[in-house]
């Protein structure tokens, strides 16, 4: 078996690979539907015999449903209305599915905000300064962003040249809010800003034991690259445990009988795979950047800080 590849694009390039050699493939981390989608419709359909792709991270069609969720949700809880919501995505083979899901999500939810408009902005972008421009411009409560790393350093800089008012940035699932280089280098450009993201569950004893050998290994927090990956290695050698094989179809058919209840991250229950080889229970987190860290603010139970919005004006 193997894992990988973080991109959704460098993911797709590997899943017919798989398929060919039978080489179980346990995706750690890449949302795009499709990574599974295909090829469980391809089997269905009779034209591959068996599915050798599954998948422990949350869809694009998950981040997008979840995220809708908990902002209507903490909408309430900090008796805010926001209307007005801008859409920016990076457009790529994760940016482009994880925006039409969330539009799709606000679209079926109808939430009490809109989406007003939705920018693109190329994956390699050196400046975001126009399309920042034309999302001032629309005057938005709230801009969601799906950026990369790098792009994301670009577009915080650029919201803060602007001086872009906003009641918050609240993203429906991105990286490049989070990580320790972004954190270092944004700084307070990066203060209350929030993302819909897969992440650890803090309080739970056995995350916070993994996240202290981690840090004493890697020098590094536990977010949510750490997390998934962590995850995935677990479900591979439970599933070799089980299967007492490395025969590609018995690894497989360990793998459709999962049952794993030892993730560390935020989860809605066991990773369990359903009949498109995704994790049914695959789940997200809403955290925000508080005094420069990451901290889980929704959903309440596994929350490690009280959640701030609208974000106070300087």
């Amino acid at each position: 078996m193997f894992t990988g590849a973080f991109h959704s694009g460098h993911t797709m390039a590997i899943v017919p690979v798989a398929q060919q050699r039978r080489v179980p493939f346990i995706v750690d981390i890449s949302a795009a539907d499709v990574i599974t989608a295909n090829m469980a419709q391809s089997v269905k359909e009779g034209k591959q015999k068996t599915q050798y792709v599954y998948r422990v991270f949350p869809t694009t069609t998950t981040f997008g449903n979840i995220a809708v969720k908990y902002m209507t949700e903490i909408f309430r809880e900090t008796k805010s209305s926001p209307k007005r919501v801008v859409l920016m995505y990076t457009n790529d083979a994760f940016g482009k599915p994880q925006a039409e899901s969330f539009v799709k999500a606000v679209a079926a939810a109808k939430p009490g905000f809109e989406i007003v408009e939705v920018i693109p902005f190329p994956e390699d972008a050196k400046d975001l300064s126009t399309e920042v421009s034309r999302a001032k411009a629309l005057k938005p409560d709230v801009l969601s962003p799906i950026t990369r790393p790098a792009t994301a350093i670009l577009l915080f800089q650029e919201l803060t040249r602007q001086r872009v008012d906003l009641m918050g940035v609240i993203s429906p699932g991105a990286p490049g809010m989070y990580e320790p280089r972004q954190l270092e280098i944004l700084k307070e450009n990066l203060e209350y800003v929030m993302d819909n993201v897969p992440w650890p569950n803090f309080k739970s004893p056995r995350t916070q034991k993994v996240a202290e050998e981690h840090l004493k290994r890697s020098g590094k927090s536990l977010d949510a690259n750490a997390t998934y990956t962590y995850d995935a290695i677990q479900v591979m050698a439970d599933a070799l445990e089980r299967a007492k094989s490395t025969n590609p179809d018995a690894l497989v058919d360990a793998i459709k009988k999962t049952n794993f209840t030892g993730g560390i991250q935020v989860l809605s229950g066991p990773i369990r795979f359903n009949e498109t080889g995704d994790n049914e229970n695959a789940a997200t987190a809403v955290i925000q950047i508080l005094k420069n860290k990451p901290l889980v603010v929704w959903p309440k139970e596994t929350a490690q800080a009280q959640v701030v919005f609208p974000r106070p004006k300087v």
